[in-house]
């Protein structure tokens, strides 16, 4: 069944790319959300139908063994798909936020002469997310991680006649390849290390031959020290395989791309920006855990990129006045969660808070898509105002989505963005949780205070339509009369149904994860965490070996010879990761957990006040220029990175040796060849009388090479 969950939005790619212009727009989206609701129907099936994951105890996957794909001697690696409980919640999340954001798009998209293209690159990304997860080897997940890339490349250009767009997508694509160069070597790595790329056990289908995560679990924990980065071993792979989930899920260094690719269509910012393929490097590390619980430096290294993450972006995104934008710069903050989460082997709130995540951004993305649709494509909140008078079912889906992202209770994003930070304060895996509990929390307070000041902006204040005319300076006569005269209206109803249904799963999506401090005086367990805790059985053998800790970066006190001199001090520690915090969680001290769930939602109710405070007074305050120009990061990575590239490229390797060297030696050998047809042309006279002195001359050439062989002949 796993094999029709990829293959229906393939086969609407298919149909729409080929027949699409003449079908028309509504065989188009009939054809493209068709294709995905029967995933979502298939996914269903196969996620909760009889015998799935979820309907036994353990993790034993649903397989769909396609054919062998390649075989080099005992190294096999098939064209396979798996479906557990963790690829189960992905999949089916994937599939019905996708199938909401189609059904938007087919309004919102209505009118553009490439309708049949836009929807035809977006079922092709759906096969190819879908395919990144079911797939149950490297190998196959990375078809699907490049599918992905391609299509986001795709879709981010779609406006083909925009030169911002162009440049968009450019960007995405280079940055995503950097990234896909690190998850390259990490794969490779891991095989020399284990000789397999599998992610299961197949032993039971009748495949012979170890996981590789299983493999990488038996091995335990590497020591804690900078040197291990270097050696080869579990450490350098789950650090070359982090690097690509930075491109892919916008991290620093390669968060740039993201917010750029706001140039793409609304729906695209929604679906692939929002929910889906951002949070696939989230999957792949959560996926992969086995290999980064045995490798704490690695997890160390996480939660300082994902900490500084949101934290940094969600300074930018208090500063932006593109409506996009904002949510851009939060999507990067709250991906930045994510891995902070994951670096303290928080993996289960990692993943749910990508799920709780894909709730309520997708309905503040498709939101701002229906701000844009009735403020006829107008993105600059400065020229907004006032708009809850004309777009009330708009304004109110939104309104729960600010309320999840803020972590007002009971919202969906107050359970996962609690336990996120609950997990960091309370870890002992990984040194510095309460620092990174501190920049989680500075985060949360920024990210009420941008989201509030979104709201206030768009939604609240006086009304500002009349300036769009002023801000448009190259419209026409009659563009501008028609921006004096026009007012906003609510989107159709196949835009704001798929809101209120995003608005729905936003307010109650949360509740399959409730806190153990609360559940248990409700006696409602953690659901969520109870599927999940399964996926991460495979290495807790390994964890409940002596595992190493990082603590302080500190002098070694007598560094043996070779190795480094400064060393991460590490210290016996049972249990860790997951494990280890969900002991901590379910036994520690409930009266400090319940503590900071206090402090969590006091931060983001002053968060909330000062927001309005601010900015109801006065909308278009203006922001430091610093956090406006987003720290200059774009400036600087043209100024240290990409202008040398460029001038080495231009100068360098095209002007002096393309075409000073290469094109040079092509063109000299055509020119030393001119020269010599040249001088022989003259040969050509046309006289007979010539030809015959030619045939003359050859003859007592001949005649005269012919005697002085035989002189010697003679003389002897």
């Amino acid at each position: 069944m796993l094999r029709y969950i990829i293959l229906f939005p393939l086969l609407g790619a298919i149909i729409n790319w080929l027949f699409g212009r003449k079908i028309g727009e509504k065989g188009v989206s009939v054809v493209a959300c068709g294709a995905i609701a029967l995933s979502f129907i298939f996914a269903l099936i196969a996620a909760l139908g009889e015998g799935s994951p979820f309907r036994h105890e353990g993790n034993q996957p649903i397989f769909d063994h396609l054919w062998v794909w390649i075989q080099v001697g005992n190294f096999r690696a098939d064209f396979g798909l798996a479906l557990d409980r963790l690829s189960g919640i992905y999949v089916l999340f994937v599939t019905f936020v996708g199938l909401l954001i189609h059904i938007f798009a087919a309004g919102y998209m209505h009118g553009e002469t490439g309708f049949y293209r836009f929807f035809a690159y977006l079922n092709l990304f759906m096969f190819s997310m879908l395919t990144l997860i079911l797939g149950d080897n490297f190998l196959m997940m990375f078809v699907g991680w490049e599918g992905v890339g391609l299509c986001s490349y795709l879709l981010i250009g779609y406006y083909v006649d925009k030169d911002e767009a162009r440049v968009a997508a450019k960007k995405a694509f280079v940055a995503n390849r950097i990234g896909d160069w690190g998850v390259i070597l990490g794969v490779l790595l891991l095989f020399y290390t284990t000789g397999s790329i599998s992610f299961f056990d197949k032993t039971s289908i009748g495949i012979p031959g170890a996981s590789s995560l299983a493999t990488i679990a038996a091995m335990g924990a590497e020591p804690a020290t900078w040197g291990m980065l270097f050696t080869g071993g579990i450490t350098s792979i789950a650090i070359l395989l982090f690097i690509g989930a930075t491109g892919k899920s916008a991290q620093i260094p390669l968060f740039v791309w993201l917010p750029d690719a706001m140039a793409g269509p609304t729906p695209v910012s929604a679906l692939i920006h929002a929910a889906t393929m951002v949070t696939a490097g989230v999957y792949m590390v959560v996926r992969c855990n086995g290999i980064f619980s045995n490798a704490p430096t690695a997890m160390f290294i996480i939660a300082v990129i994902g900490g500084a993450t949101a934290l940094f972006a969600a300074t930018i995104g208090i500063a932006q006045n593109d409506i996009k934008k904002v949510l851009a710069y939060s999507t990067v903050s709250q991906l930045g969660y994510m891995f902070l989460a994951c670096g303290m082997g928080a993996y289960v709130a990692a993943i749910f808070h990508v799920m709780t995540h894909a709730f309520f951004k997708a309905l503040l993305f498709l939101g701002s898509g229906s701000v844009i649709h009735g403020m006829h494509h107008e993105q600059d909140m400065r020229y907004m105002g006032g708009l809850k008078k004309y777009m009330k079912i708009t304004w109110i889906t939104m309104m729960i989505g600010y309320l999840a992202i803020c972590g007002i209770p009971f919202f969906a994003g107050f359970f996962s963005k609690d336990e996120i930070l609950w997990k960091t304060f309370s870890s002992t895996s990984v040194p510095g949780g309460k620092v990174f509990w501190f920049m989680g929390a500075l985060t949360a307070l920024l990210t009420a205070t941008y989201m509030t000041r979104m709201m206030v902006m768009t939604f609240g204040g006086k009304e500002r339509f009349s300036e769009i005319a002023d801000h448009h300076t190259t419209q026409d006569a009659h563009s501008e009369e028609h921006h004096e005269t026009f007012k906003p209206h609510e989107s159709p109803a196949v835009m704001w149904i798929p809101l209120a249904v995003l608005a729905v799963l936003s307010l109650v999506g949360g509740l399959v994860g409730i806190p153990h401090v609360l559940g248990e005086k409700i006696g409602v367990p953690n659901y969520f965490e109870q599927a999940l805790e399964p996926v991460i059985e495979h290495h807790k053998a390994a964890l409940a070996e002596p595992h190493a800790k990082l603590q302080l970066l500190t002098p070694s006190p007598q560094p043996q010879e070779g190795a480094p001199a400064v060393k991460i001090v590490t210290t016996a520690l049972s249990g860790g990761g997951e494990a280890g915090n969900n002991k901590n969680a379910a036994h520690g001290d409930s009266l400090t957990e319940l503590l900071l769930m206090g402090v969590s939602v006091f931060i983001a109710v002053i968060g909330i006040i000062a927001g309005w405070a601010i900015f109801s007074k006065d909308p278009l305050k203006q922001m430091p220029k610093l956090l406006e120009n987003k720290w200059y990061v774009d400036e600087v990575y043209d100024t240290a990175i990409i202008n040398p590239l460029t001038t080495v490229s231009r100068k360098g390797l095209w002007q002096w040796f393309d075409i000073g060297i290469i094109d040079g030696i092509v063109n000299g050998i055509g020119q030393f060849l001119s020269w010599i047809g040249g001088g022989l042309r003259y040969m050509q006279g046309g006289f007979v009388r010539n030809y015959a002195a030619f045939i003359l001359l050859g003859a007592l050439f001949v005649v005269g090479y012919f005697v002085i062989q035989f002189i010697p002949l003679m003389v002897r």
